[in-house]
């Protein structure tokens, strides 16, 4: 239960499909005009769409603005490893 307790907050507010507001970023992977991959407080974030762009990054406050058509939001919670030591991008992109 303290786990949950140290963890950070991470919030998601869309808008219309058509952008939206992030926090609890800790990380950018990549990103392109169809796919944003972001580390989050509550995991791996892959969020697909049409003509994504990052407007504003802060990491320091691990906020994140994002604009163009969203299309899906993907959680994965990255935990413990893999035992065939095979990366988690490797292990996300199958």
């Amino acid at each position: 239960m303290e786990e949950k307790a140290a963890q950070k907050v991470h919030k998601v507010l869309l808008t219309n499909r058509m952008g939206g507001s992030l926090n609890g970023v800790i990380d950018v992977l990549s990103f392109d005009v169809a796919e944003i991959l972001l580390e989050t407080e509550q995991g791996m974030l892959m969020i697909k769409g049409q003509d994504l762009h990052v407007k504003r990054l802060t990491l320091e406050k691990g906020e994140i603005d994002i604009q163009g058509r969203i299309d899906s939001l993907a959680y994965s919670d990255v935990s413990g490893g893999d035992k065939r030591g095979e990366s988690f991008l490797g292990r996300l992109f199958k």
